[in-house]
């Protein structure tokens, strides 16, 4: 029986026992689950305007990152993921 794979690469390594894996938020839906599972999402705060960038000193800008845990299905929704073929369905013969 041939083995199954996820078509993606989550980066998450296990650091935990099994049972006691951290549980995050999804950001959009609000579901709970494993953070193994959620898929991150890095999005920067910038300021669009260029007449206010035109007022505003470039060293009191400060542009924060804040870090997004998305849950499967809302990344699947919202095409941050984009599964692919399993490992099964490639080596089938058309």
């Amino acid at each position: 029986m041939p083995i199954s794979t996820a078509p993606y690469k989550r980066k998450y390594e296990h650091t935990h026992a099994r049972g006691s894996e951290s549980i995050v938020e999804c950001s959009f839906c609000g579901r709970r689950l494993p953070r193994y599972k959620a898929f991150v999402l890095k999005r920067k705060f910038t300021i669009n305007d260029p007449t206010l960038m035109k007022q505003i000193d470039p060293k009191y800008i400060h542009s924060f990152e804040r870090k997004y845990y998305v849950c499967p299905s809302c990344a699947r929704f919202r095409g941050i993921a984009q599964p692919g073929k399993s490992i099964r369905k490639k080596h089938l013969q058309v």
